[in-house]
């Protein structure tokens, strides 16, 4: 059995004030590679809340989210700043590309944050991206130039920029029409099925969620179900 990518142990995030929120209540589990993972749940229920902690964007206020078997609550901030460049990559409902960038910019910005490859190879690898997901003619456009759909796609291919191992993707397809949201869904799909990555995605659409591997759901912050989905299809 491959070891896990990511492990919360007994994390809960608690919000401080006069009348404390705990967003999530002592979460276990364990994201392996290849894994197709749909985290659901009512609104409110700690969905999101949850996703940032698996992906470092959120630190628990008791318990620990473990990476590649590494502890990541003592580590220093930029530590955890690597480890979320080269082993996670993000995905949000609202893509949040910089808007004074071309889309190519907007991909090479994890590459330029990371600094392990040169300004040429940023931009071609940026380039081949935006190609491989149907962009490719038009890596000089700003955001403001493509439709949601494809400005979704542009956010994919940022998160893939450094190559990293696990997908993290809050309501990916909750901004976009039905056309755009399965296209999008598709290319998580075939992430996991012919790139081997792991995808973890925050979904309130039921039906997408059906055709992933595994359900986590969530309600008041506790983790309720964590279950294969018979229906979904194999990845081989």
């Amino acid at each position: 059995m491959s070891a896990p990518l990511i492990e919360a142990r007994r994390v809960t995030k608690i919000l401080p004030g006069i009348v404390p929120v705990t967003l999530v209540r002592d979460i276990s589990l364990s994201i392996g590679p290849r894994e197709f993972i749909a985290i659901t749940g009512p609104s409110g229920s700690g969905k999101s809340s949850l996703l940032y902690l698996l992906g470092l964007l959120d630190l628990p206020t008791s318990g620990e989210v473990l990476i590649d078997g590494r502890s990541t609550g003592t580590m220093a901030e930029e530590d955890r700043a690597e480890v979320r460049l080269t082993r996670l990559g993000f995905v949000f409902q609202f893509h949040f590309l910089l808007p004074e960038f071309s889309i190519t910019e907007n991909v090479a910005l994890p590459m330029r944050a990371l600094g392990r490859l040169s300004s040429r190879a940023i931009i071609a690898r940026a380039k081949d991206l935006l190609g491989a997901l149907g962009l490719g003619d038009h890596t000089g456009k700003s955001p403001d130039q493509l439709s949601g759909g494809q400005r979704q796609r542009v956010a994919v291919a940022r998160a893939l920029a450094n190559d990293p191992p696990v997908i993290l993707a809050d309501e990916p397809t909750g901004s976009l029409d039905s056309v755009a949201s399965a296209q999008v869904f598709d290319i998580l799909r075939r992430l996991v099925t012919s790139q081997g990555k792991t995808v973890v995605a925050v979904t309130h659409d039921l039906n997408l969620a059906a055709q992933m591997q595994r359900q986590i759901h969530i309600i008041d912050g506790r983790l309720t179900k964590d279950a294969a989905i018979s229906a979904a299809a194999p990845v081989v």
